[in-house]
């Protein structure tokens, strides 16, 4: 924990707009698409267009894609996108060397974090669950930052491409036992098959995990789609130029993302490349609207509580993980009837919203 520097001004070079884009991202998995499906639902019961919108903070089963199977791909686009504003700086303040140790030390620290946020040694050693959310953070984002430091950007678009296709000509052509090639049906695929044997310790869906260890080759790639997103924003080029170039590119992930889904669906569970792309896709229109309407427009209202969030999302998915917003909740009410019964859940987020905005008033980081 370490005091944060005074709140960036309008002159400054900080960009208010990943602040509050990962903000608004993490709200989202800290509680407010609870809050939202339940008010829907009470308010709207039947309602046919309420079941479609709530539908949507649901994870697809296997292929598909919804607004909640965005939420981790867009925090570790924005992962990348960071790393391309701080290695630059790092590396002229303390050097590559440095630089390098920071990234494994990073990683490191992310991968120990998750493998306590999942559960520990509580249930013994062989339940260890290895490889998790905040691990594939960790994993993806270093690897993508210690290419940064040796490739310029047509080198990292180069390996971004070669990790998604080298991992569709995997899964598709690599025979698995009993089962043959080309197969992406759940528990049928390569890299289900590869966290069956190789990966120790819990897995997620009983024999494979969705951040299993064939499925972090293209999680690199989303990391380096966010990190080159990163140095556009941060380039020369006029912001107005900026702001239509990442939306561009959005449009152009999310077309052949989706033209690739017929040969390799868009699939989460095994971080597809054709989901890396549509993700990919989203998460760069939707950094171009907030870049240009928050940065370029200068239009800040309303937006204070995703910065509070995007100030401290670590620390705020740990706290909330561990259960500290919702025990405390638990404790100033109890559960009223419907149609009322939405009321806990609200309270939660707001005891999140709380934390973070007095560790936002007190300029108080925790980072890793």
């Amino acid at each position: 924990m370490s005091p944060a520097p005074l709140p960036p001004t309008a002159s400054s070079t900080r960009l208010l707009s990943l602040d509050a884009l990962r903000g608004f991202d993490m709200c989202w998995i800290l509680g407010l698409s609870t809050v939202v499906s339940q008010i829907l639902n009470r308010a709207f019961p039947q309602s046919e267009a309420v079941t479609s919108i709530t539908t949507q903070f649901k994870h697809v089963d296997w292929a598909g894609f919804r607004f909640y199977d965005l939420i981790f791909p867009l925090f570790l686009f924005l992962a990348g996108v960071s790393l391309a504003i701080a290695l630059p700086r790092r590396v002229a303040r303390e050097g590559r060397g440095a630089t390098i140790r920071h990234l494994l030390a990073r990683a490191a620290i992310l991968v120990a974090l998750g493998v306590i946020f999942s559960g520990g040694v509580k249930n013994g050693w062989d339940q260890i669950r290895w490889l998790g959310v905040l691990q594939r953070i960790g994993i993806a984002s270093a690897a993508a930052g210690l290419l940064s430091l040796f490739l310029k950007t047509r080198g990292l678009t180069l390996a971004a491409a070669t990790l998604l296709i080298g991992y569709f000509l995997l899964l598709r052509f690599v025979p698995v036992p009993g089962v043959g090639a080309g197969n992406f049906a759940e528990g049928m695929n390569l890299t289900n098959y590869l966290d069956s044997i190789w990966l120790p310790g819990r897995k997620y869906n009983g024999n494979h995990d969705p951040e299993g260890i064939l499925s972090t080759l293209p999680a690199i790639a989303t990391a380096l789609i966010g990190l080159l997103a990163g140095k556009w924003i941060t380039s020369d080029a006029v912001p107005f130029r900026k702001a239509a170039g990442l939306i561009a590119a959005g449009l152009l992930m999310l077309a052949l993302g989706w033209s690739w889904h017929p040969f390799f669906p868009v699939i989460k569970k095994i971080w597809s490349s054709s989901f890396v792309l549509v993700a990919g896709g989203w998460s760069a229109l939707l950094l171009g609207l907030f870049y240009f309407i928050v940065d370029v427009l200068g239009f800040r209202r309303g937006l204070a509580p995703f910065l509070w969030v995007g100030s401290n999302p670590i620390a705020l998915y740990l706290a909330s993980g561990f259960g500290f917003f919702r025990t405390i909740s638990e404790r100033l009410a109890t559960t009223p009837p419907p149609p009322y019964d939405w009321l806990p859940s609200a309270l939660t987020f707001a005891l999140m919203l709380a934390t973070a905005r007095w560790l936002h008033k007190k300029q108080i980081f925790l980072k890793v």
